[in-house]
């Protein structure tokens, strides 16, 4: 199933959209920078890790079963230096956690435990998230315009409402309806767009996703939701190749007339 390219117009004043009732956002690239996430956000989690697991698994067994999954996860790891690692301190869970950051690897504990060490450092004022300037306003008018607004990250739904609940715009978790992250589906599947759409009782063709991969538009205009392609200066990706790309939320207009409450 393909995207109706009538429903994204290029104007002089950038992208018009029309028959959409959700707005689904990826965060990393599309309303945060990047620089903030792997600069920022990540080595955080890495230097915390041992400190927060020391502290927080004796007393909480949502810690404890979070570090449960993570064992089974490393007993199962094919990866040399996970298994060098696995023989050398079988017991420091923390280290191999470390190293699961390194490799930006997607482990469903891991993004869960990161989101808990993130919010101890949003809590004290240490991590304040810096969206791009363009993102709070017009969330707040697409919202007036009765679109629904989602998210749908690979950071844990914990990561996510901790980033909107501590930016510098202010709490924006209010914003949006429904939160989305790797438990529904990975971001590259069709399957994952369309369980989506589901969720949010629209129709896929109702739903517009935004970001900054090609390869996570193709998913979810596959699954039938128009797409743009998030441009933004510092993007790793900036390689929009069929997708129509916008450089801020300020290039994008959604026609009145089709959006609901």
């Amino acid at each position: 199933m393909s995207c109706d390219p009538a429903r994204l117009q290029r104007t002089q004043a950038g992208v018009m959209v029309s028959g959409i009732r959700q707005v689904l956002l990826d965060i990393e690239g599309t309303t945060c920078p990047v620089s903030f996430v792997a600069g920022t956000l990540f080595p955080y989690a890495s230097r915390a890790m041992g400190e927060f697991l020391a502290r927080e698994a004796p007393a909480r067994e949502e810690v404890r079963r979070l570090l449960e999954a993570v064992h089974e996860a490393w007993r199962q790891d094919p990866d040399p230096e996970a298994k060098a690692l696995l023989e050398r301190n079988p017991l420091d869970s923390a280290a191999y956690l470390r190293w699961l950051i390194e490799q930006d690897r997607k482990l469903p504990p891991l993004k869960e435990l990161q989101g808990l060490v993130w919010r101890a450092g949003y809590d004290s004022g240490e991590l304040v998230a810096p969206l791009f300037d363009d993102v709070a306003e017009n969330l707040r008018g697409w919202r007036q315009q009765g679109l629904g607004l989602s998210v749908y990250s690979s950071g844990s739904v914990t990561a996510q409402q901790l980033l909107y609940q501590h930016s510098r715009a202010g709490d924006l978790r209010g914003l949006f309806q429904h939160w989305f992250d790797t438990r529904t589906g990975p971001k590259q599947s069709s399957s994952s767009y369309s369980t989506i759409a589901s969720a949010l009782k629209a129709e896929p063709r109702e739903v517009l996703f935004v970001s900054d991969s090609a390869a996570e538009c193709r998913a979810a205009q596959a699954a039938g939701m128009a797409v743009l392609f998030s441009d933004r200066e510092g993007n790793p990706q900036r390689d929009p190749q069929e997708f129509t790309a916008i450089t801020s939320f300020d290039e994008v207009s959604f026609s009145s007339s089709e959006t609901w409450g």
